[in-house]
C-alpha cells in the first residue's frame, strides 16, 4: 500500500494541499485581518466623525440659547427704554404745560396791571376833565366839593 504510485501521489497532494492551505491561509488571513482593520478603521472614523457632529450640535445649540437670551435682554433693555421715554415725554409735557400756565398768568396778570392802569389813568384824565368843567362853569365851591366827593365814592366801584 505505500508502494504503490497512488498512494505517493495522495501524499504528494495531501502535501500540496497542506503547503497551499498554509500559504492561502496566511493570505486569507492577512486579507481579513486586513479588512478588519480597514472596517476597524471605518468604524473609528465614524465614530469620530459622530462625536464631531455631536460637538457641532451642542455648539450650535449652545449659541441659539445665547442668541435667545440675548434677543430677550435687548427686547426688556429696548422696553424699559420705551417706558423711560415715555415717563420722561410725560414729565417734559407736565413740565412744559405748567410753564406755558406759568406764562399765560403772567401775561393775563400783566395785562390785567395795564388795564388797571388804564382805568386808573381814564379815572384820573376823567375827573380832571370834571374838574375843569366845574371850575369853568362856575359851580359854588359847596356843590363843587360835593360833586368830588361823590366821584371818589364811587372811583372803587369802576375800578372793578
Amino acid at each position: 500500500m505505500f508502494m504503490t504510485a497512488e498512494f505517493w501521489v495522495f501524499v504528494a497532494f495531501v502535501i500540496f494541499v497542506v503547503l497551499v492551505w498554509k500559504k492561502a491561509a496566511a493570505a486569507i488571513t492577512g486579507l481579513l485581518d486586513a479588512r478588519a482593520e480597514k472596517i476597524r478603521a471605518e468604524l473609528d472614523e465614524a465614530q469620530r466623525l459622530r462625536e464631531d457632529a455631536q460637538a457641532l450640535l451642542a455648539t450650535y445649540q449652545r449659541r441659539q440659547r445665547d442668541a435667545l437670551q440675548e434677543s430677550e435682554a435687548i427686547i426688556a433693555h429696548a422696553r424699559e427704554e420705551a417706558d423711560r421715554l415715555r415717563n420722561q415725554a410725560g414729565a417734559d409735557l407736565e413740565s412744559s404745560l405748567k410753564r406755558r400756565e406759568a406764562q399765560a398768568m403772567d401775561r393775563i396778570a400783566q395785562a390785567e396791571a395795564a388795564a388797571l392802569a388804564e382805568v386808573r389813568n381814564l379815572t384820573v384824565d376823567v375827573a380832571m376833565s370834571a374838574s375843569r368843567r366845574i371850575l369853568e362853569s362856575g359851580i359854588q365851591p359847596a356843590q363843587a366839593d360835593k360833586l368830588i366827593e361823590q366821584s371818589i365814592a364811587e372811583l372803587p366801584k369802576h375800578l372793578h
